[in-house]
């Protein structure tokens, strides 16, 4: 039971921020726009994340970092694409690229400088339940975040209004600036919450995963969290699952290696990115679910009439 809980423990930790960074991907994409820059955001999150609570002594402060910063990677991401209407496939791409080279430049002087660590929150009593405690109830904040932004993106996507205006401009785009519905505003805020929600989970690499500044520590997972949008659906709460089954293969890879299991290194670090094929070609097959639950104007830029 002590090594299962050992073993779930690191899964949690490496899901949270698959599951924060696909949730802000979800609502973006809801809205009609296609952002590939999610790996961008979650490294500039993680650096400003980690150089903020060093200097300042405060892992709370480098969590605002870690989300200021990716809410305003992403602004140019909206500018380039909703203002000037830039292809969003060409520019997501080249955020990422450039998130990439600046974090590395803006972490130069932090390598191998001791991270301050965001430490778990202990609720009483319930941190106290023998296996079921130490998993949900002694976890840190950005954890208990994560699943207050699947319930709230949940509730905002298909129990509020402003969700159902969102729907309905990824629906189509050019009905629902016919109706009154300002496309271009909704749009910059649904890419903004996306980059917050990568900044947030590039926070949590450099604060909880791995409380230090590695360069490109992100290693794929905004890619991951990109394929995890599409295997969920478009749905929140697959989000979560979709999240944690991801996260459990990438761990499990990684005991794998510890055990001395008789394959290559390199394959098993591997494992995490086949799933991810292996799960979009499954989901190639199931066309018609797709074609339902994908927004109309996905990727399509709106022009509002001059």
């Amino acid at each position: 039971m002590m090594i299962l809980e050992a073993i779930l423990l690191t899964v949690i930790t490496a899901s949270t921020p698959l599951v924060i960074a696909a949730l802000g991907e979800l609502v973006t994409e809801r809205s009609g726009v296609l952002n590939l820059g999610v790996e961008g955001m979650m490294i500039i999150g993680a650096v400003c994340a980690f150089a903020a609570a060093h200097t300042t002594g405060s892992p709370f402060l480098g969590i605002l970092a870690g989300i200021v910063s990716g809410a305003a990677f992403s602004l140019l991401f909206g500018f380039l694409t909703l203002t000037l209407v830039a292809n969003q496939v060409a520019t997501g791409l080249a955020l990422t690229i450039l998130g990439l080279g600046v974090s590395g430049m803006l972490g130069e002087s932090f390598v191998g400088v001791p991270g301050i660590k965001l430490q778990p929150i202990t609720i009483p009593l319930l941190s106290d339940i023998p296996f079921l405690g130490p998993l949900l109830f002694k976890q840190d904040l950005i954890f208990y975040l994560s699943i207050l932004l699947v319930i709230g993106v949940n509730w905002f996507l298909f129990a509020s209004r402003a969700g159902l205006k969102l729907r309905a401009i990824g629906d189509n785009h050019a009905s629902a600036h016919t109706l009154g519905i300002h496309v271009i505003r909704t749009r910059y805020l649904a890419v903004m919450f996306g980059g917050a929600c990568a900044g947030l989970a590039g926070a949590q690499l450099s604060l909880v995963y791995t409380p230090q500044w590695v360069e490109n520590m992100s290693a794929g997972r905004g890619w991951i969290a990109l394929a995890l949008v599409v295997f969920a659906s478009w749905r929140p709460w697959r989000v979560l699952a979709g999240g944690y089954l991801f996260g459990a293969v990438t761990i499990g890879q990684l005991h794998a290696q510890a055990f001395g299991i008789g394959l290559p290194s390199q394959f098993l670090s591997a494992l995490p990115y086949v799933a991810t094929i292996v799960v979009l070609i499954i989901i190639s097959h199931n066309r018609r679910t797709t074609l339902i639950n994908t927004p109309a104007s996905l990727g399509k830029p709106f022009v509002p009439d001059r």
